[in-house]
């Protein structure tokens, strides 16, 4: 696999819903999706950033949204389906393998910014078409199999206060 240097071509695909229940769950805070941006490009050439949201109807969602926009990622909204019985469910998995994959062909790096491990076959995938794949997430809430697929880990734990509001 390459390394890193400032003329790699660099997607960034975020899971923005396993990334807020993290940062919930374990700092009860919310994430910087703005440094998470820098970190993950780190000067390279970013050709697309893109963040996957599920729209729910909360207060302040549009809001949020929008802010995504200004720092730089293109936002594909899916809304949340309820199911007869109550049960809510939004799931971006798919429409994220899809683009990562149509995308692997103009990428030299992919940063895939999520802890589910449903997503380590994916990255299997993506490094065997020739991309190095990188994955950030709060290591204590990130499954073990992405953690050991990826070409570079990035613990966002280790640096917490780098990727959280205050």
């Amino acid at each position: 696999m390459s390394n890193i240097h400032n003329d790699q071509r660099v997607g960034v695909f975020v899971d923005v819903q396993n990334m807020y229940y993290s940062a919930k769950n374990l700092y009860d805070t919310k994430v910087d999706f703005k440094n998470v941006l820098d970190a993950a490009v780190m000067n390279r050439n970013l050709i697309r950033a893109s963040a996957y949201v599920i729209k729910g109807d909360s207060p302040g969602e549009n809001n949020f949204f929008e802010a995504l926009r200004k720092i730089g990622y293109e936002v594909k909204i899916k809304e949340l389906k309820e199911f007869y019985g109550g049960e809510k469910k939004g799931d971006w998995d798919l429409g994220m393998t899809v683009d990562m994959v149509q995308q692997a062909k103009k990428l030299d790096t992919v940063v895939l910014v999520t802890g589910d491990g449903d997503f380590a076959v994916l990255v299997d995938h993506l490094k065997s078409m020739g991309c190095r794949v990188e994955v950030m997430s709060f290591g204590r809430s990130s499954a073990k199999e992405i953690r050991e697929s990826a070409d570079n880990f990035i613990d966002m734990d280790d640096k917490s206060d780098k990727y959280l509001v205050d």
